[in-house]
């Protein structure tokens, strides 16, 4: 039974200030506030980026961050691109300006080529109360999905898409241009967020979510459809308090006053003990800035000990906890509890698992000998229960004896241990104290996911046996577990996540028994995949130059795109070398790169080449002999698949694709001869208006802006 009497409280403090017998005490306050995420810096490089990112809201768990991006991503300020509070957004947690949000990029720029990132939380992430947003969602598109605790995927109306916006209109928005029409479009049953229908590279183009279920695993898949794509992603929270008063009431519940020094303990929506706070003076205690969700829970855990007013001590009053505290529209300032003095004989203990884990929820039956109503309390968070009263109902002329039972348990648990009973002399008034109970729980099961000894965050781990079929994910370090697993047969199966594969068996057969069993491991590997970019000696793209990456699969040649870049993946595990054909007129000092791709699938996105121009002497002139590219290795039977080019997304519309054939050979080049000044310098001039032109077609990709 909860007790709210907040205000006979209060009152019965404020006759007592005007006693002098207590000090008066600041009132209990709530308020809601919202904010932006920090994020930690981003490490790693092209193809392998890790990241933490935290929100204000207390409570609420960290996410670590992984991502196959390529380069020129990174964690932006938000001084030149945000949210304005105009926004949908805005006006529910504030601009984001000056706030930190996430750049990121595809794995390449092509169409067959999406970057995965994914948010792994510590503990799900509460049902509301907070928000993600990917903005610049315009000539590219991203598939967003999301699993619970149980390991399922959510649902579209679980994922809580709230609509698109253009952050570029509308008082307060960075100096961007943009229309209010251009906002990405949402499919529920895909997961698909998609830009414009002309993929065109506009600015401001946005959409946000506030999921309406708990979050384990969040998945961002980014896909270019045009250009050279970047976009955003924003988290931001909500927080409100939880307060109330702690009473103190008679047998009956009537009303003796307030109780300071009480610890009471917030627990959240997935049972996690989040804080604790102490009872002022004013019987007043508080809990601020948590996520506005529902669900919590809060304890009257410990009371004050025994004294000259209570000589016995106090216990709570009717249920020790109220729960379903629910902050998703307001602020929970009337959560009330109650304690009373104990009578004598007082019984406790505590109830343990075999490892001395506490068991709440259970309940303790101290039953009379010979028959008669059982006496029962129910054990706190801390495992702890008391009963009191024992031996009143006796007529006060012979001792009485009482034996302990137990029920209530969670499943799968077991009572291994139950304390010896009781005798009740007669006139008795000294406590019973450690009358402790022991559980023996389940067994847990356990193990890692990795690829090449790395963790795997956000893989799917399904165990099937008795008790049914439960999921979960990996974790930020690669690790599950199951726990509460009942004995006997059970197959436990990994899913990779998209673009892993199982490296070995994807199901494992193992038997439980009594004690926890651990290291049901499984290895994953994943395609490995090289790239860089080709530039001449001003740092400008270079496109149509000639690279050859070679394995102990064959070898595969291509041509840089218009912005200088080159892209091979698919690539089995193996050490390749890539090599730069030098084109004509051109010298470079190193032409050759050699890289090892391990069942990992590392991402070697950085290796670059530099060439620089030999300028022409006179009409006769011989310009600067090529060097002649490395050889690769030679093709040989080993099963490695042979390299396969993935089609290329092609350069922007009215962009020469820097001189390669349609097969993405090298073009022909300038004959030489005496002619070859002449054509030395017209081709200069080409070179230059390419540049031009590459220059005015490339997307902005400087982090700072955040924009395509």
């Amino acid at each position: 039974m909860k007790h709210s009497r907040a205000g006979l409280g209060v009152l019965v403090v404020a006759v007592l200030v005007a006693l002098g017998a207590v000090a008066p005490a600041m009132p209990v306050s709530a308020r809601t506030t919202s904010g932006w995420a920090d994020w930690g810096p981003l490490a790693g490089s092209a193809g392998d980026w890790s990241t933490t990112m935290r929100l204000p809201a207390a409570g609420f768990p960290a996410a670590t961050v992984t991502s196959d991006a390529r380069g020129g991503v990174g964690v932006v300020s938000g001084a030149s691109s945000w949210l304005g509070a105009a926004t949908p957004p805005g006006e529910l947690y504030g601009s984001s300006r000056g706030q930190q949000y996430l750049n990121l990029r595809p794995q390449a720029d092509r169409p067959g080529s999406p970057s995965v990132t994914t948010y792994s939380f510590g503990r799900p992430a509460p049902a509301g109360g907070w928000a993600f947003v990917l903005g610049d969602i315009d000539a590219d598109r991203a598939v967003v999905t999301a699993r619970g605790p149980d390991g399922l995927l959510l649902t579209g109306p679980e994922l809580g898409w709230q609509g698109g916006f253009n952050y570029c209109t509308g008082p307060g928005s960075p100096s961007c241009s943009g229309a209010p029409e251009d906002v990405p479009t949402w499919d529920p049953a895909t997961g698909e967020l998609i830009g414009n229908l002309g993929a065109a590279d506009t600015s401001g183009a946005a959409g946000w979510f506030r999921p309406t279920a708990p979050v384990a695993s969040l998945t961002v898949e980014f896909y270019q459809r045009s250009g050279f794509p970047v976009y955003q992603t924003w988290f931001a929270s909500l927080a409100r308090d939880i307060a109330g008063t702690v009473e103190l009431v008679d047998a009956t519940g009537a009303a003796q006053g307030v109780l300071p020094g009480a610890v009471l303990t917030l627990l959240g929506p997935d049972g996690t003990e989040l804080g604790t706070a102490t009872s002022d003076e004013s019987g007043q205690y508080i809990f601020p800035g948590y996520t506005a969700a529902p669900g919590y829970r809060v304890e009257l855990t410990t009371l004050p000990g025994a004294d000259d007013a209570y000589p016995f001590g106090l216990v709570p009053f009717g249920d020790r906890a109220v729960a379903d505290v629910d902050l998703s529209t307001a602020d929970a300032t009337d959560v009330d509890l109650a304690a009373r003095a104990v009578r004598p004989v007082a019984v406790s203990g505590a109830v343990l698992t075999d490892d001395g884990v506490p068991v709440p929820g259970a309940t303790v039956a101290l039953t009379p000998a010979g028959g008669g109503t059982p006496l029962t309390a129910v054990t706190s968070s801390l495992g702890e229960y008391l009963v009191d009263g024992v031996g009143w109902d006796t007529g006060g002329d012979r001792p009485q004896d009482y034996a302990f039972a137990l029920s209530d348990l969670p499943e799968g648990q077991v009572t291994a241990a139950v304390p010896d009973g009781i005798t009740v002399a007669v006139g008795q008034e000294e406590p019973s104290t450690g009358n402790d109970f022991a559980v023996r729980a389940p067994p847990s099961l356990s193990g890692r996911v990795t690829a090449g000894g790395e963790p795997v965050v956000g893989a799917l781990v399904t165990r099937t046996g008795p008790g049914g079929t439960v999921s979960t994910t990996t974790a930020a370090d690669g690790g599950y577990a199951f726990d509460g697993v009942l004995p006997g047969a059970h197959a436990v199966r990994v899913t990779p996540p998209d673009g892993y594969q199982a490296d070995g068996p994807a199901e494992r057969e193992v038997t439980v028994a009594a004690e926890d069993l651990a290291d049901v491991d499984f290895a994953l590997s994943r395609p490995g995949a090289v790239g860089g970019t080709v530039t001449d000696g001003a740092g400008e793209p270079l496109p149509g130059a000639t690279v050859t990456v070679a394995g102990l699969g064959g070898q595969l040649t291509v041509a840089t795109d218009a912005v200088g870049r080159y892209f091979v993946d698919g690539l089995a595990p193996g050490d390749y070398v890539i090599t730069l054909t030098v084109p004509e007129a051109y010298a470079a000092d190193v032409v050759e790169r050699q890289v090892a791709v391990t069942i990992a699938g590392e991402h070697w996105l950085e290796e670059n080449f530099g060439v620089t121009h030999v300028p022409v002497q006179g009409p006769t002139a011989t310009p600067a002999p090529t060097p002649t590219a490395a050889a690769g290795p030679a093709p040989s039977a080993s099963p490695v698949p042979s390299l396969t080019p993935r089609p290329s997304a092609g350069p922007p519309p009215g962009v020469d694709p820097g001189g390669t054939q349609a097969g993405g050979g090298p073009a022909d080049l300038a004959a030489t001869g005496a002619a070859v000044g002449s054509v030395g310098l017209a081709a200069a001039v080409l070179l230059a208006l390419g540049i031009v032109l590459v220059r005015g077609s490339r997307r902005a990709a400087e982090p700072a802006g955040g924009g395509d």
